[in-house]
């Protein structure tokens, strides 16, 4: 693991959610593309592409691609892509349940997409369900009640944390969509 003022670190850091800071890091180190940084035991190996994938950072995760990052399932299930996740399953039936940056299962990344029919998808291929509950966090941070309503009839739980302590409801709340924070409470 590295220190603090690691330019690879920084970079890393950046990848969730600072476009310019990945332009400039990996300017001066392009070989940092595909490289895992180790956040320790209890972050793990983790990509600049999963960085992206796992907070739904589609800007960042687009413009890696079209760096010449791999796609991942990961990452697919993030953008809303079906047909790549077909070839995945098709390639490898267990990448269904495969899991990213973090061990943040794929359904959470899923959630990132605002489609539906990307879960529906999964779910049909053999998907385990894993992540429902950070995909009710994920949809509900984002305002999006439709996404909100497919994790909470898939078994999410409205009373559900995520890593700094927020409530699905604060973050319903924070988001501004009343018709969200309607259906986290009939959860509740």
């Amino acid at each position: 693991m590295a220190q603090q003022n690691d330019p690879h670190r920084q970079v890393m850091i950046a990848a969730h959610f600072d476009l310019d800071g990945v332009k400039a890091g990996l300017k001066g180190h392009p070989e940092w593309l595909n490289i895992e940084y180790d956040w320790g035991p209890e972050g793990g190996l983790e990509t600049p592409l999963g960085a992206a994938a796992h907070v739904g950072n589609r800007r960042i995760a687009e413009y890696l691609l079209g760096l010449g990052a791999p796609l991942t399932p990961t990452t697919a299930a993030m953008l809303g892509m079906t047909g790549a996740l077909e070839a995945f399953i098709d390639t490898d039936p267990a990448s269904v349940n495969v899991r990213g940056a973090h061990g943040i299962p794929l359904l959470g990344h899923a959630a990132f997409s605002g489609r539906v029919a990307v879960c529906d998808f999964l779910m049909a291929n053999g998907c385990d369900g894993a992540g429902v509950a950070l995909g009710l966090l994920n949809a509900a941070g984002r305002g999006d009640s439709g996404m909100a309503r497919w994790m909470l009839e898939h078994g999410a739980d409205a009373t559900a944390t995520n890593f700094q302590g927020k409530t699905v409801l604060e973050l319903a709340r924070a988001s501004g969509s009343a018709d969200l924070v309607a259906l986290i409470e009939q959860h509740l």
